[in-house]
């Protein structure tokens, strides 16, 4: 859908500055207050969820007139959807999609980031958004894992491009097989042959690329005939479970978070966490995992204009409140020794790590930044370490809590389990 088709919800756009907030009936006091990392570091309203829907507005009737100070609002974006969640509180209209859809023009007008254009270069070569070094499933190597490209299983356990190929992450693929293998999942990985999700190609405004990894995923998916997916990446859940149907390309395929598998294994008694592991502990929700993460809805019907417009049938929006949020808190709960104790912003209305939208690669010192802020939230509840469900998401914390020289640990869900069992 091309940014002209959002005008109506870009005009109604009040500059009322909800979209930069925790809603007035949410929020808990002026500390942790803000929701979107790039109106509270940057501090100019361009840069906010409403700054942006005014430029659009400007750009449908005026054209995109690009200079370097557009495409730097553009650009420093994590696209985390905190935005879309605060307005739609009180309205209905859509934020983030018309934010994704300039992203997009700016890429189809070749107005691109040389570092996210870098990436995509290595997604075209490689099928991976981190630099490949050495085999793609070397990780899995003396584990005795099926090969999903070789024999049917029940289960194909997507491992997502960070793990697979970083050092420091491939642990988060282990903790996972050895879970599954404990609760005598019949699963499997693609290995070499596994590409990736596409998910943060589209993030970056590279939609063709994201399409054209989406086609691949579905084509072996497919071939190896598994009917459930499961991901440790919140980024690679979101692109199976959300935009893959909004594209029409999912099918019937059952995309499971890693935290939700777990959650059920322990709940139908198959998985039970008994070793003691004495750690308080805060969680933080990943954009793409919750807000970002609410299943797609698919709406047909006709736009009736007016003052506004309405929708005939009534258009159901996706308000960020039916994400996974329940899942990992009811793992770490299970978990004998674990005390859990929540942050101030939390579920749709959490503060995002950093690493979305391309910042990562395009801004880290502004990734860095955003995550300092959820190391300070986290520090504040008197949490020994903060958890999370995404490769990203621990990445991009370590970082912050290196460079700020902070005691905090950071777990994944994978390995508080991994202790337990």
């Amino acid at each position: 859908m091309a940014l002209e088709q959002y005008a109506g919800d870009m005009g109604m756009c009040c500059r009322c500055s909800a979209c930069k907030f925790v809603p007035m009936q949410k929020v808990k006091g002026s500390d942790y207050s803000y929701v979107c990392p790039s109106i509270a570091k940057y501090n100019f309203h361009a840069y906010s969820g409403g700054g942006r829907m005014n430029i659009g507005t400007a750009a449908v009737k005026n054209g995109m007139n690009y200079t370097d100070r557009l495409l730097d609002v553009v650009y420093n974006c994590q696209m985390c959807g905190a935005c879309d969640v605060s307005c739609k509180y009180a309205m209905d209209m859509e934020v983030l999609e018309p934010i994704s859809e300039f992203r997009m023009k700016c890429n189809e007008d070749g107005k691109t980031n040389a570092a996210l254009d870098k990436v995509i270069a290595g997604l075209r070569k490689t099928g991976s958004m981190v630099p490949a070094k050495g085999k793609r499933g070397a990780w899995a190597a003396g584990l005795g894992i099926k090969d999903a490209t070789k024999e049917k299983v029940d289960v194909l356990f997507h491992v997502g491009c960070l793990t697979s190929f970083d050092p420091e992450m491939q642990k988060l693929a282990k903790a996972t097989a050895r879970i599954l293998e404990k609760a005598g999942v019949s699963f499997g990985i693609a290995g070499d042959a596994e590409t990736c999700c596409g998910g943060r190609a589209y993030q970056m405004g590279y939609k063709d690329d994201f399409l054209a990894q989406a086609k691949k995923n579905m084509a072996l998916i497919k071939k190896c005939g598994a009917k459930t997916l499961v991901t440790g990446c919140a980024d690679g859940y979101q692109a199976f479970k959300v935009l893959y149907d909004k594209y029409d390309l999912k099918g019937k395929l059952e995309v499971l978070h890693i935290s939700e598998y777990i959650d059920k294994l322990i709940k139908d008694g198959k998985l039970k966490p008994r070793k003691k592991v004495n750690l308080s502990v805060t969680y933080h929700d990943p954009c793409r995992l919750g807000r970002l993460g609410e299943p797609w809805i698919h709406w047909e019907g006709t736009k009736v204009p007016g003052d506004r417009f309405v929708f005939d049938p009534p258009k159901e929006y996706r308000r960020g409140a039916k994400g996974i949020y329940e899942p990992p808190r009811d793992v770490i709960k299970s978990i004998p020794g674990v005390k859990l104790t929540e942050m101030t912003r939390i579920k749709e209305y959490a503060w995002c790590c950093g690493a979305g939208g391309g910042v990562n690669e395009s801004n880290p010192e502004f990734a860095t930044w955003t995550a300092q802020k959820r190391i300070d939230e986290a520090v504040s509840t008197g949490a020994e370490a903060i958890v999370t469900a995404c490769p990203w998401c621990e990445k991009t914390l370590n970082e912050a809590i290196k460079a700020s020289g902070s005691s905090l640990k950071v777990y994944d869900i994978v390995e508080l389990v991994e202790k337990a069992i």
